[in-house]
């Protein structure tokens, strides 16, 4: 039986709104029978300047803009995610089906409010970011070691903490690791 997911870790930065889930995992994969065969085709399609989908190897946490997950409604798209070891998700906002979803599979799709993530990008894009998750305090701790460029213009490590809100389901579904095991223990 699954258990409740680690949450936490490097952060991923995805610098636009309304990334849907053919960009999370091209339809074209969408007919292979085993799960794994999605992983190295996460967000191959992202259409974000600059991004480079091996940019996504040891993060564990995406924050990106508003309606992340929009368009067509697929497990695949919080499938590959989790396959590729991220299991929490902040933007300001979440297509409806997508953000049930990661709750379905026991992941954290967290809505913090657009100044909040504007912030982040503000201030934690550039270096190595990580985000400590207190699932029961319901915090979301973040620190920025600044990167190569900005360490030598002596800037300090960043540290700031917010608060999320998580409704009693969707606490219930991420405790007992998704809706299969929620649905085993109480039915």
């Amino acid at each position: 039986m699954k258990q409740m997911k680690t949450f936490g870790g490097r952060v991923l930065f995805l610098d636009r709104a309304d990334i849907n889930t053919d960009e999370i995992i091209p339809a074209k994969y969408l007919t292979e029978n085993a799960k794994e065969f999605l992983k190295p085709h996460i967000l191959e399609d992202l259409k974000l300047e600059g991004f480079d989908p091996s940019s996504c190897g040891g993060k564990s946490v995406i924050v990106a803009k508003e309606n992340f997950g929009c368009g067509s409604s697929r497990e695949h798209a919080p499938w590959v995610l989790e396959l590729n070891g991220i299991n929490t998700v902040i933007a300001p906002s979440f297509a409806r089906i997508f953000r049930q979803n990661m709750y379905n599979c026991g992941m954290i799709a967290c809505e913090l409010p657009a100044g909040d993530i504007g912030f982040l990008f503000d201030n934690f894009y550039r270096g190595e970011t990580t985000l400590e998750l207190d699932f029961d305090a319901r915090t979301l701790a973040f620190t920025c070691s600044p990167g190569k460029e900005e360490a030598s213009g002596g800037q300090k490590v960043l540290n700031k903490t917010f608060t999320f809100d998580l409704g009693a389901f969707d606490k219930a579904l991420v405790r007992s690791g998704g809706w299969v095991n929620y649905a085993e223990q109480r039915y």
